[in-house]
This record gives C-alpha cells, sequence and structure tokens, in this order.
C-alpha cells in the first residue's frame, strides 16, 4: 500500500515544462488535499484590467476605501470562474460569515461580507481576492505529483502569498526549495 502525503497548506511550484495555460509559472496556494481531491488558489496570476474597485461596483458595494479599490483580482484557477474566493490572515476576533481557517494563519472565506467590510477599510489588512480555483479529482494531484510536474513546500509563512511582490512568487517559491527555475530544463528525461 503506497502512503499517500497530503499537501494541504503548501505551495505548489509549477515546473518550467509545465505548457498547461492555466497553470505556467504559477504558484498555487493549497487550501484542501485528502482522498476525495484537492483545492487551490493561483497566488500570482492578476486577471489584466480587473481590480476590487470593479468586482464591488459589479456586487453593487459602496466602497470608501480607495486603496483597496486598487488591489488586483486574481485568476484563481480554472474551476468556477465566477465565484470568488478571497485568502486573508483570520481576524482577532469575530469571523466572516462563509470563512474557513486553514493553517499557518490563513483563511479563505467567500462570502460577501467581507467584501463589504473592505469596502469600508474594516477588512484583513492582508489578503489576495480570486475568482475561480484549481481543483483536483481523486488522486490526480498525486500523479501529477509523480510526473514531476510540481514541486511543492510547505507555505509556513505567508511572505508569498502577501508580500511578495506579484512577478516574483514563483521564482520566489522555488528559491525557497533552493532551486533557480532558469537553471531546469524544460525538457523530460529518464535515463
Amino acid at each position: 500500500m503506497i502512503e499517500t502525503t497530503y499537501l494541504t497548506n503548501h505551495l505548489l511550484i509549477a515546473m518550467p515544462n509545465l505548457d498547461d495555460p492555466h497553470f505556467a509559472q504559477t504558484v498555487t496556494y493549497v487550501c484542501m488535499h485528502n482522498d476525495d481531491g484537492a483545492m487551490g488558489i493561483v497566488i500570482n496570476r492578476p486577471i489584466t484590467g480587473v481590480d476590487v474597485g470593479q468586482v464591488l461596483e459589479h456586487m453593487n458595494i459602496e466602497s470608501q476605501n480607495p486603496i483597496a479599490e486598487r488591489w488586483p483580482v486574481f485568476d484563481g484557477g480554472p474551476v468556477q470562474k465566477e465565484r470568488g474566493f478571497v485568502l486573508h490572515e483570520p481576524p482577532e476576533k469575530g469571523q466572516w460569515d462563509a470563512m474557513l481557517i486553514l493553517q499557518n494563519n490563513v483563511a479563505i472565506t467567500t462570502s460577501q461580507d467581507i467584501l463589504q467590510a473592505m469596502a469600508k477599510g474594516n477588512g484583513p489588512d492582508k489578503v489576495l481576492i480570486a475568482l475561480g480555483y484549481a481543483g483536483w479529482s481523486a488522486g490526480q494531484l498525486e500523479h501529477e505529483m509523480l510526473e514531476n510536474t510540481w514541486l511543492s513546500i510547505p507555505a509556513n509563512d505567508n511572505d508569498i502569498i502577501f508580500n511578495i511582490p506579484i512577478e516574483n512568487r514563483w521564482q520566489a517559491a522555488a528559491a525557497k526549495l533552493g532551486i533557480d527555475l532558469n537553471l531546469l530544463s524544460t525538457q523530460a528525461g529518464h535515463s
């Protein structure tokens, strides 16, 4: 029997040879991984021309927070692209209607009340807003790991998710493993 290692609270780093347009050069935060499959949010692919202000306007939420209005909205993955997800540090007190505290001081919220709080300037300070998510069926992520599609590292801190500039997250995540992605071959080989 093969023992499965689950990758909840890990970052998946796309290998340079991954040419799937949804995942090439991405870093994905794995929110959940178990026997049934996995779910994650791509954290380094902002949607061109879309910001939080536009999302708030679309949802008829009046904003009093011009800083939050300019935050990017990310392409979280190819599944349910109309659905919004907010990765954030959990509040010290209280909770949003649909908030799930994950690990390592990261939470995910899918309810509108967090956006309303952000519009008023009362939301979390560290936040990543995404439309859609990445999903894997049972055994699919394990198979992709065996195929060397991804590198993975534990998300021991939130620096890459919330602090590293977006365009540097792919390289920065690999650097935590001591790997320079520029030096990896894009060709797969077997000996």
